[in-house]
């Protein structure tokens, strides 16, 4: 079993500091040698008071007394000062602690005092319970996580060789996409005599009737121990109280054994664009800290990314002198594409759209304006691309070719560009196959328009040039 206790105290006055905001949750686990506690430590960097050293780093600490009670008897006891890293800015830190205990019911009490500022402290009690002996089928607690990633060094969060970061206070915000667990089931050699059925489900915290709102299975054999790292996709899980159920069933799909943990899912961006852009609380978000330039340089870089009608709509809010709307748009673009992480979808797009204003950039226009920037933002990078320089009837062109064409669902989709002007970087599109992309049948024709004695006998109609040296537009084309 698995409960979460927050800490949080009402802050004394208007001028009074922060008080201490605090996190514990535990999960009870079975080893060889018995029973043990792990018991999770969070603690809000902004709420309690940080030092600086002599090299000016920042480091806070919590006094931490904890003790287990049976019938108001202490049987365990432990005291110790939790120390955050050395930071450059506050920010919040964690620990973990094991605790071996015998089956019982318990009484857990923390006291946490602030080390740094005078009465700044809480104490709190919870409720424990520990079933781990016998040769039963038995479940343990469920740890809930805010990342897991492969780990064999020596970290106290390291378990099986992955390192477990456990999830803050049980609650998933905004940035958050996926719901990840451990949890290990015991004696299913002896329990189970076939493949079980590990089916793990996210259920609405509703006590009159749960509703199932996500669900998955898994089969695994038999083991003394059998452990499980399991992910589910949250990105669509709106706000709310959920309970994570793991249940187990034998071949023919009878219960055995049950587990769940309490969480709170926090998505406020989840169905964003059908909010109207006075709705849209940017205070808080990535767009308020861009200047003007920034801004209207984000907005322009969408372009590719719009229909017509769209970028038509998006060059009169540039035009105009509303910044608030300007940042509504741009930040509801994002939150559209990535719900809960739309800054890191806008930093990652923004990376791209300066690569191609550094590689396709022309002197009359930036590169992500240009025709084959245009073009690169709006389709992403070619399967392959070659360029001619040096033809003597021809100025420089560039031959792109996309294997795969989600897009309009074509395959083997080609673009040529070519530079009339032959100023540095000014290529334009002049032909392409692709459904709703320019297409020019006269396109060999404007390209080698200086080898006009070369052309099939009908000048109007005719779209080919006859073979000779140095032209090989139409074959790049056709090989490409």
């Amino acid at each position: 079993m698995k409960k979460i206790i927050l800490v949080a105290l009402l802050i004394a006055s208007a001028t009074a500091a922060r008080a201490l905001e605090a996190g514990v949750s535990y999960c009870v686990f079975r080893s060889e040698t018995g029973a043990y506690v792990e018991l999770y430590l969070y603690v809000d960097g902004a709420s309690v008071e940080f030092v600086a050293g002599p090299d000016s780093s920042l480091q806070a600490g919590v006094e931490v007394v904890l003790y287990f009670k049976q019938q108001d008897q202490i049987v365990r006891y432990d005291k110790f000062a939790l120390l955050s890293p050395r930071m450059r800015q506050p920010e919040h830190f964690m620990d973990i602690k094991r605790y071996a205990l015998p089956d019982g019911d318990y009484e857990l009490t923390t006291e946490l005092r602030d080390l740094n500022r005078t009465g700044n402290e809480k104490t709190y009690q919870s409720p424990l319970s520990v079933r781990m002996s016998g040769n039963d089928l038995l479940q343990s607690g469920i740890q809930l996580l805010a990342a897991a990633r492969p780990d064999t060094s020596q970290n106290p969060f390291c378990k099986n060789g992955i390192y477990m970061e456990p999830l803050a206070r049980h609650i998933y915000g905004k940035t958050a996409s996926e719901l990840i667990f451990y949890h290990e089931i015991y004696h299913s050699d002896l329990a189970l005599a076939d493949d079980f059925l590990v089916t793990y489900r996210v259920e609405t915290a509703t006590a009159d009737a749960p509703r199932t709102v996500l669900i998955a299975h898994k089969r695994r054999s038999p083991a003394p121990v059998v452990p499980l790292l399991l992910p589910m996709d949250i990105s669509s899980l709106p706000n709310g109280d959920y309970r994570l159920v793991v249940e187990i069933r034998n071949r023919a799909q009878e219960l055995k054994s049950r587990q769940e943990s309490a969480f709170r899912r926090e998505n406020p961006y989840l169905r964003s664009a059908a909010l109207h852009p006075d709705s849209v609380r940017i205070e808080d978000e990535f767009v308020e800290k861009l200047s003007t330039d920034e801004l209207r340089l984000s907005l322009r870089a969408l372009t590719p990314q719009l229909a017509g009608k769209e970028q038509e709509a998006l060059h009169l809010l540039i035009k105009s002198d509303s910044l608030k709307a300007q940042k509504s748009y741009l930040f509801r673009y994002w939150i559209q594409k990535n719900a809960n992480a739309p800054e890191a979808a806008y930093r990652q797009y923004m990376k791209v759209v300066m690569a191609v204003d550094q590689t396709f950039a022309s002197g009359f226009r930036r590169g992500f304006e240009t025709d084959r920037g245009h073009i690169y933002l709006k389709y992403g990078p070619p399967d392959d691309m070659e360029t001619r320089e040096q033809e003597p009837s021809a100025p420089p062109y560039e031959v792109w070719s996309y294997n795969q064409f989600p897009a309009t669902k074509q395959n083997n989709v080609r673009f040529i560009f070519y530079n009339p002007s032959l100023a540095p970087g000014d290529f334009v599109l002049l032909h392409s196959d692709a459904i709703g992309e320019r297409q020019n049948p006269q396109w060999l024709r404007d390209l080698y328009r200086n080898a006009p004695g070369d052309w099939d006998s009908d000048p109007i109609n005719g779209n080919d040039i006859r073979d000779g040296f140095n032209r090989n537009a139409k074959r790049v084309l056709r090989d490409n």
